[in-house]
């Protein structure tokens, strides 16, 4: 989905334990990782020994105007103290022609919160301080009101099982499999979640 080159410089805000890192790294993109724990980047500098790694609030990140080709946060924005700053940030960073992919949970997800919701009463919560949800709609408001534009809203549910270690995984779990199955039969506005690409705002 980033559409990327080698060479081209990738922040990953709010990199964790370093998967994304480890995936660019293997496209040759110059990658960099940022996040608030120190602990996730010590598991995301073993992954991806080749990363630049800066341990650093999302809100308020260390790097210079118009210095990244690409830009990703991945099931993190939603978390923030303050997310609007987390998107003022990736916009003030990215380059005019670059381009950002952030993944956001869908709070009418067919099968995730709305399906939690009727067998529990209650929306999915992951024991994380702060968790929040929105519709397509919202988030775009909050992407574009802070300095993006989303040019292209996928929806993520589960992938398809591409590799023999992928199916192995799904057949112990059947039911992940079939909603992997049943996930092209959803449509955008009730996916468990959205993948938004945007440009920066001009």
């Amino acid at each position: 989905l980033l559409h990327s080159q080698p060479g081209q410089r990738l922040l990953d805000v709010s990199c964790g334990n370093g998967y994304l890192l480890q995936a660019a790294a293997r496209r040759g993109l110059e990658i960099t990782g940022v996040d608030i724990s120190s602990k996730a980047l010590d598991h995301a500098r073993r992954r991806a020994p080749h990363a630049r790694v800066v341990c650093a609030d999302a809100e308020r990140l260390p790097f210079a105007d118009a210095s990244f080709d690409r830009v990703t946060n991945i099931g993190s924005l939603e978390h923030y103290a303050h997310p609007e700053r987390g998107v003022a940030e990736m916009a003030r960073i990215l380059k005019p022609d670059g381009l950002a992919l952030v993944l956001l949970p869908n709070a009418y997800g067919l099968l995730g919160n709305i399906s939690h919701v009727w067998r529990h009463g209650d929306v999915f919560v992951d024991d994380q301080p702060l968790q929040r949800y929105a519709t397509r709609a919202a988030w775009t408001r909050l992407l574009e009101g802070n300095g993006l534009t989303v040019v292209s809203t996928r929806r993520y549910e589960r992938e398809l099982p591409r590799t023999w270690s992928d199916l192995w995984r799904y057949l112990r779990r059947p039911l992940s499999l079939m909603r992997a199955l049943a996930s092209p039969l959803v449509p955008l506005n009730l996916s468990n979640c959205f993948v938004f690409a945007c440009r920066r705002a001009r």
